[in-house]
């Protein structure tokens, strides 16, 4: 199945102190698959956002200018603790949500789209050190995995995982063919070392810990 180009709006969302270390299907790697034309980085302005470690991303267009999106994908970073009191930020989400086909976030980025009443009643994760204030919000299935499909809703745990959410959703949306062409083309083929007996922190999310559990067995 060959990826839609042209008219297919993928949006990134960026705010400040958002962890910018992104996948997106704009990159190198979508364009080896004919990914989107139509990616955007966007922001509630087109000034500078100044995310962790002091990197600076430049949006394309404004939540003003921005078109209806086919695909929003939210990112997370210690600033979701502040945006998920901004107005602007949530309305925008929950905005776009009304005629998006999906929405995604990475990290802590599930906090902005529950914010958007985006996750009320839905099954979701975050990042392992987030876990437990995503099950006091009261109306979220937390479910430990790398990433979490529920409708059109896709959530992924910390950082990294965004990579394999990015992954799994192209292979849904598009095909297993083009999300191998991805996956060759960024290379990404994971080693199974875990380093520090990680498995073992108090806080380690289901999925690792059953990777102590495949130890023991073998």
């Amino acid at each position: 199945m060959k990826a839609p180009s042209g008219h297919w709006h993928q949006q990134s969302l960026q705010f400040k102190y958002t962890q910018a270390l992104r996948v997106r299907p704009g990159s190198r790697a979508a364009h080896s698959a004919n990914g989107p034309e139509n990616c955007f980085i966007i922001a509630e302005s087109k000034s500078p956002i100044l995310c962790a470690r002091d990197l600076s991303v430049n949006p394309h267009i404004s939540f003003e200018d921005c078109p209806p999106l086919d695909y929003l994908l939210v990112p997370g970073g210690r600033g979701t603790r502040k945006e998920v009191y901004n107005e602007a930020l949530t309305g925008f989400v929950r905005r776009q949500a009304e005629h998006c086909q999906a929405l995604l976030s990475v990290c802590t980025g599930s906090f902005i789209l529950h914010a958007a009443g985006q996750l009320s009643g839905k099954k979701a994760t975050t990042h392992w050190a987030s876990l437990e204030r995503l099950r006091a919000l009261g109306d979220v299935e937390v479910i430990e995995e790398r990433f979490v499909e529920d409708g059109s809703i896709w959530t992924s745990a910390g950082i990294s995982a965004g990579i394999d959410l990015m992954l799994a959703f192209i292979a849904h949306t598009f095909g297993e063919q083009i999300a191998g062409d991805v996956q060759f083309s960024s290379e990404y083929f994971p080693a199974t070392t875990r380093y520090g007996r990680v498995e073992q922190h108090p806080d380690a999310p289901t999925y690792l810990r059953r990777s102590r559990l495949h130890c023991r067995n073998h």
